[in-house]
């Protein structure tokens, strides 16, 4: 596989937005190859922008591409799919497609059976993912799992597309609706972190755009350090807390405040949505 095929977006969101900005940002692609399709051509414009192909028709991606991510919400799959079929040009010859889905939920034996009414016009093959949205940034995380019929060039065309965006990690399929969860949903709850520390200066007197710029620094230093170091997190964290200290006395009011136990149930609270959205 090369820089030669064609590259579609179902669908034009946030997160088909972040993929899209991270792989141009790196130049792992070039914006002519990339086609997109969504409703409503007003909210593609920061596609135009980015001088991809921009359609309202799912059809022009399938006729054209030969990797389709699939960026809609997992309810409207069939509707998207059938928006395909209804558009399919006559082709002289059966062509490949890889569809990579980021659907929440639906799981690969699910999608195959619904991409399964496009199978007369392509040989169908899917690859399962649960990116996140730094991949804007080029530091994000992309867990995926292929079905049987992947081949191993497919999967490496994937990597190497995504490896300058994000952490491209290949995991079984039942660790996609917990591990993915934690990956993607993460993000969200660390920001709420961050704004909530910045918060805290705010109220002692640090001006606001400098309390966020230190306040996001502490934990791309702190996830870093448990990176690099490979040391427990709660070794690091006792590390900085001295006898009597600041430190132990801010983390008191953090137990205080259950912080932990409201994390968890952060993570299984969207867990158990993810599963309820993959179902029919």
């Amino acid at each position: 596989m090369s820089n030669n095929f064609k590259i579609g977006f179902v669908g034009g969101g946030n997160m088909s937005t972040a993929i899209v900005q991270g792989i141009l940002k790196n130049d792992a692609y070039p914006a002519s190859n990339i086609w997109v399709s969504g409703p409503h051509l007003e909210n593609l414009q920061k596609w135009s922008l980015l001088n991809t192909n921009v359609s309202i028709k799912n059809s022009d991606v399938f006729n054209n591409c030969e990797i389709i991510f699939l960026g809609i919400k997992p309810n409207k799959l069939e509707t998207a799919v059938q928006q395909c079929l209804n558009g399919i040009e006559s082709l002289s010859k059966k062509k490949s497609i890889l569809f990579v889905s980021m659907l929440a939920g639906r799981k690969i034996n699910d999608l195959q059976e619904v991409l399964s009414v496009l199978s007369p016009y392509a040989d169908i093959r899917i690859i399962r993912i649960m990116p996140n949205t730094p991949m804007a940034v080029g530091a994000g995380i992309c867990l995926y799992t292929p079905d049987n019929n992947v081949s191993q060039d497919q999967c490496k065309f994937l990597e190497d597309l995504l490896s300058s965006t994000a952490l491209c990690e290949r995991v079984e399929e039942p660790t996609m609706d917990t591990l993915g969860v934690l990956t993607a949903c993460g993000p969200a709850f660390i920001y709420i972190v961050i704004e909530a520390l910045a918060d805290g200066a705010v109220k002692q007197g640090v001006p606001r755009a400098m309390a966020l710029r230190h306040a996001a620094q502490v934990v791309v230093g702190s996830g870093q350090m448990v990176l690099q170091t490979g040391k427990h997190p709660g070794l690091l964290k006792d590390e900085v807390c001295s006898p009597a200290g600041s430190t132990i006395c801010g983390v008191t009011e953090l137990e205080n405040g259950r912080l932990r136990s409201t994390f968890i149930n952060a993570i299984e609270a969207a867990t158990n949505r993810t599963k309820d959205l993959g179902k029919r």
